[in-house]
């Protein structure tokens, strides 16, 4: 579908890829991957013409469309969300401006008779068949099952996009992309302002997308789901691995230790070969043999290793002061705007060192919920702060906060106190501000820096509650992974909002989920949350509550329903056993298959066989086969385990 043949893209003399070739075909899931300023954003900006190469080409086959979603974006439009969002049907639009001219030009003339009169009937009988053809009468319906999907309700389809923030007008933008169907999406960090409902939704959406995407992510779940491509961009060359982003991570890693393998044994066989070349120049006899090493060794290709990308915040939070038991109690608490009412009657409480999520769609209350403890804004019923409680809020504009006239040394030492006031500059070292970097003013840094500046201050004071609202934002993976452990490891308690499943995964062990004026606890990881509910949106969850209320809370198993139970239980059963054994089989597969690869990678960091070129091409060839082989079990073996986990939660309701 797509050729990109030797692109090269240089910024003051210095490549962020050099003759970089790679095909992209039909059904292809790419997630780009690589350090900051690696070159993902200028790559995607390149593949949609946005952008000019210094060199190289890249062709389109004939006909085909791109479609391509930027970072940020400068929406100007006054239009409703809903007339907006139907511009993607550029087509459709223009050939129902045909239709209406036509329409009237027939309501007007009387020529009934005549020639052109009978053409235009033509002409507007063939537009209006197209037009029924291209589902021209579905826009609406088609245009309002994926703002729904990314988290617009029917009440904002009027709503001018002038009332929308930046992040709610890219959510726009995103669904006119989606819905011209392009042959090739291009998404430059699509899941940065969705909240986890319209994550999930996006990612059903593109699974089942009949063309090719490429995209930029630092969400490490979403690119798991989506993708089964990855390619890495790595000091201006590019690796291509046919797997999703967590077994790329391994891969990876195997090809740098293979790298350094094979660059330790030649830089062995160099040193033994001068070592010969040196012991034989000066003997008559063996000059003939010196010289043949000395240009043995000037056609030897020389093994270049990657650097290893390892800049990522590094820090721990202070250890908690502490608290009473219960830090946090909520009763019966309503808040609204005005006559917006945001949620009502809800119940919560925290208790010391406890880890809760706070999860639903944007818009449900979840950050006025954080406002409200950290006495942001005002509220209805009782709200009880623990005994010795000392919160730190972390809030979505945070970095807003922050003087921009004071530059990064001076808005952290004028808060520290005491011991942390002799460390401002190791403090500030540990979120990667050094050296001169440390006297830039705020105003100049970027989003992702003043988050980390922002994080940065909440290590100025030993709080027992963290308050923390979307503290991802702008964050890499490495530094992602770098705060989840800090918090893991935090002895406080947290009350955290993010979209981001991964991050959530093993660090909170309650979340309450904002929807529909109300707030619900769940005993439980992220995961667990979804398959416990048995859905695979959010979206579905109070839908299935309704559905099911009587079976959970009231339903009496009847002599009858009970045999049905226990028959079901023995058949699912059987099942899970029946794939359990499937999986034994595919591991033991997996392993095997691993092993031969070993061997084969061990071969290729022999330097006798380094130097025989036929020997290497056939070792490459067989390890492609072996890896196939063993993507293909890799796979097996992740359905597998999918059929499984849906077995295990069949058994748990039938057993219930």
């Amino acid at each position: 579908m797509l050729s990109i043949n030797k692109l090269s893209v240089s910024f003051n003399g210095t490549y962020l890829f050099e003759e970089v070739s790679f095909l992209i075909n039909k059904k292809d899931r790419i997630g780009l991957t690589g350090k900051n300023g690696a070159g993902k954003s200028t790559l995607l900006k390149i593949l949609s013409g946005k952008v000019q190469a210094d060199s190289g080409s890249v062709a389109l086959q004939n006909g085909l469309t791109v479609g391509y979603l930027a970072q940020e974006i400068s929406s100007t439009s006054t239009s409703s969300v809903m007339d907006e969002t139907c511009k993607a049907f550029v087509e459709l639009n223009h050939l129902q401006d045909q239709i209406d001219k036509m329409n009237t030009e027939v309501a007007t003339r009387t020529d009934y008779d005549s020639e052109a009169y009978h053409q235009l009937l033509i002409k507007l009988h063939d537009a209006t068949e197209r037009f029924n053809m291209m589902g021209g009468y579905d826009t609406e319906g088609n245009a309002e099952k994926v703002l729904i999907g990314l988290g617009f309700t029917r009440n904002d389809f009027k709503q001018p996009c002038s009332n929308f923030s930046g992040g709610w007008r890219m959510r726009i933008e995103l669904a006119k992309i989606l819905l011209q169907q392009p042959d090739i999406i291009l998404l430059d960090e699509p899941t940065n302002h969705l909240d986890i409902e319209s994550i999930q939704w996006l990612e059903d959406f593109l699974k089942d997308y009949f063309g090719a995407l490429i995209l930029v992510s630092h969400d490490k779940a979403f690119l798991d789901q989506v993708t089964n491509r990855t390619i890495e961009i790595s000091l201006g060359k590019i690796y291509d691995y046919k797997t999703n982003y967590s077994n790329y991570i391994i891969q990876s890693k195997e090809r740098r230790e293979q790298q350094l393998a094979a660059q330790k044994n030649q830089q062995k066989f160099i040193e033994h070969t001068e070592d010969l070349i040196n012991k034989f120049r000066a003997k008559a006899s063996k000059a003939a043999f010196a010289q043949s090493l000395i240009k043995k060794l000037d056609k030897l290709d020389v093994i270049e290793v990657d650097d290893e990308e390892n800049t990522a915040i590094h820090f721990r939070f202070p250890p908690a002061p502490r608290s009473g038991k219960v830090v946090v109690s909520a009763q019966g608490l309503t808040k609204s705007y005005g006559d917006k009412l945001i949620f009502k009657d809800v119940n919560i409480e925290v208790e010391r060192g406890q880890k809760v999520a706070l999860v639903g769609k944007n818009g449900e209350g979840k950050s006025t919920f954080l406002k409200i403890l950290a006495t942001q804004t005002n509220y209805e019923g009782e709200l009880q702060i623990g005994q010795l409680t000392d919160w730190g809020y972390f809030a979505q504009n945070q970095a807003e906060s922050l003087n921009p006239e004071k530059t990064l040394f001076e808005t952290i030492d004028d808060e520290a106190v005491g011991e942390v006031r002799k460390n401002v500059r190791t403090l500030l070292g540990s979120f990667l501000f050094s050296g001169d970097t440390i006297e830039k003013k705020v105003k100049v840094l970027s989003g992702g820096e003043k988050n980390r500046l922002a994080l940065c201050k909440l290590l100025l004071h030993p709080y027992n509650l963290l308050l923390l609202d979307e503290p991802t934002n702008h964050l890499d993976m490495r530094s992602k992974e770098v705060l989840k452990r800090a918090l893991q490891s935090y002895d406080g308690a947290v009350i955290l909002v993010s979209h981001d499943r991964d991050f959530l995964e093993g660090l909170t062990d309650k979340i309450y989920y904002f929807g529909n004026k109300t707030v619900k606890p769940f005993i439980g990881s992220i995961y667990e949350f979804l398959k416990y509910n048995k859905i695979n949106t959010l979206s579905e969850l109070e839908q299935k509550k309704v559905e099911n209320k009587n079976n959970i809370q009231e339903h009496k198993i009847t002599p009858k329903n009970k045999t049905q139970n226990n028959t079901l239980k023995k058949e699912l059963e059987k099942d899970i056993k029946k794939l359990n054994k499937q999986l034994n089989l595919t591991e033991s597969s997996i392993e095997e298959f691993e092993k031969q690869l070993n061997i084969l990678n061990q071969k290729l960091s022999t330097p006798e066989i380094l130097t025989d070129n036929a020997q290497v091409i056939d070792i490459y060839k067989q390890q492609k086969k072996v890896q196939e082989e063993l993507d293909a079990l890799l796979n097996q073996w992740e359905n597998l385990n999918v059929m499984i986990d849906k077995k295990q939660i069949d058994l748990k309701i039938a057993e219930e």
